[in-house]
């Protein structure tokens, strides 16, 4: 393994990234699929490179093809039943996505409590992980875009004009911004409670994903924001060897 790696964490709208150097991360990015020319610009030859990818079939060839042109052979990770003391606990280990496995492996580095590892992407997802490391499951619901899209077409008279929070909305904007909030609030709530009772505490909950700040200030539950999340879960991973 070189000295330099490249994390990528794939997702379904946009490319995160990190580079690492000397063990310390060198520089982090975001870009959607249409524009790789940042991540180009970091990309060097011979690179080790782990990805965790949940996007589409032609997004991956578009991300492989890149990397291949600058001569990258990246190792694409994927969900298993165990690493370290983390235990995968779908009944398909494989069936898990690898970014929600890269959350937990890296939430069980920063606590070795009970945690709510809480992504709000494109869809949103709430996993529990117990205090001796075990995934007990967890819930996905869309995100804020795509329960947009949802009221969009399946409703005359709601278009995509942007709204804003209010605890009581007085226009249509407003109350589907709103609703959204209080539909994703609502689950992470749900969940922090059910793992609280198993737990006979409360959890801990760590939120990421490109939409967190959407709904970090409204949720009732205490929670921290780490934005590379499943990037340090790949680190991790990348540090303590690849089965």
């Amino acid at each position: 393994m070189s000295g330099r790696r490249i994390l990528l964490d794939a997702g379904n709208t946009s490319l995160k990234w990190a580079v690492v150097e000397g063990g310390q991360w060198r520089a982090t990015g975001r870009s959607d699929y249409a524009d790789g020319s940042a991540l180009t610009d970091v990309l060097r030859g011979g690179t080790d490179c782990f990805i965790a990818s949940v996007a589409s079939v032609a997004h991956e060839q578009q991300l492989a093809a890149r990397l291949d042109e600058v001569g990258i052979a990246p190792r694409w990770l994927a969900a298993e039943a165990g690493f370290g003391d983390v235990k995968n606990g779908y009944l398909d280990p494989h069936q898990l996505g690898v970014d929600r496995w890269m959350g937990l492996i890296a939430a069980r580095q920063r606590t070795r409590d009970a945690v709510l590892v809480v992504s709000v992407g494109t869809a949103m997802t709430v996993d529990a992980l117990s205090a001796d490391g075990a995934f007990l499951g967890g819930v996905i619901v869309p995100g804020v875009r795509l329960m947009r899209q949802a009221l969009q077409q399946g409703t005359a008279r709601v278009d995509d004009a942007g709204g804003d929070w209010q605890a009581f909305p007085r226009t249509t904007a407003d109350a589907v911004q709103s609703g959204i909030v209080a539909a994703l609030c609502g689950a992470i709530a749900q969940q922090h409670a059910r793992l609280a009772e198993i737990a006979g505490t409360a959890p801990r909950c760590l939120l990421t994903g490109g939409d967190a700040e959407k709904v970090l200030s409204h949720i009732r539950v205490p929670a921290e924001h780490v934005p590379a999340l499943v990037l340090e879960g790949i680190d991790y991973v990348a540090r303590e060897g690849v089965s």
